[in-house]
């Protein structure tokens, strides 16, 4: 895992070269999605510390294990998967920032749930969060499309629980990947001309990389480069 860590940290570094960027720029999300709770402690003792889970449940019990084992460190969770609404309450007790808000219904959602944390004392700020962006608008593979974005982001914007914080987007495998992180750096920056504060820009993984830290990319989420297959990895 240290050699995995070490090579995706050359890439990065090589990748902002070759973009003319500074490598600060960029952040590293580890997809910890599949991976036992120990693994994560690993990362964590190799320098990692933020976290991306995309399922409800199992993040939940994971995080309290990750703590349980490291319980001096302070990782950062986030949430990268499809959220149901009546999962929402399963998430917002550990999560740091939510990357997979894709329609208004989802985002009233957690913004209720948030006023229910703070009227707890259990929150004392709004939850940072990056709308799911749809290149191409296939509502299978899930975010909003195009012609909601800006919406959508006005209605984060006006949400007294959530912060809008940027986009996040997956580039189809279908898509030339060039053409997919070009419209997709297109719509941050139409995103962030609306809502300045809402600079991340979540894209690019472990195969692609590269083009998304070319076209302006301010997190990559990486799980396989780090982690190896995980369906070869027990529970």
């Amino acid at each position: 895992m240290a050699e995995r860590l070490g090579a995706v940290r050359e890439r990065l570094a090589a990748a902002c070269r070759a973009a003319g960027r500074d490598p600060d720029e960029v952040s590293l999300l580890a997809v910890t999605k599949t991976i036992p709770a120990a693994d994560v402690a690993t990362l964590l003792d190799l320098g990692l510390t933020a976290f991306a889970e995309n399922r409800a449940q199992e993040a939940a019990a994971k995080v309290a294990e990750v703590a349980r084992l490291r319980p001096d460190a302070k990782p950062r969770w986030h949430f990268v998967g499809g959220l149901q609404r009546n999962k929402v309450r399963l998430v917002t007790p550990w999560v740091t920032r939510i990357e997979s808000v894709d329609s208004p219904r989802l985002a009233r959602a957690i913004d209720a749930e948030i006023g229910r944390a703070r009227e707890r004392g259990e929150r004392d700020r709004p939850l940072p969060v990056l709308v799911q962006y749809s290149v191409d608008g296939d509502p299978g593979r899930g975010g909003v499309p195009d012609d909601g974005l800006d919406t959508l982001v006005d209605l984060v914007a006006e949400l007294p629980g959530l912060e809008p914080a940027g986009l996040m987007a997956v580039a189809p495998l279908d898509r030339e990947p060039e053409r997919a992180f070009a419209e997709i750096a297109a719509a941050a920056r139409r995103i962030r001309a609306r809502h300045p504060g809402a600079s991340e820009l979540s894209a690019g993984m472990s195969g692609d990389l590269e083009t998304a830290i070319d076209h302006g990319s301010t997190v990559v989420r990486v799980g396989t480069a780090l982690v190896g297959d995980r369906r070869l990895t027990s529970e």
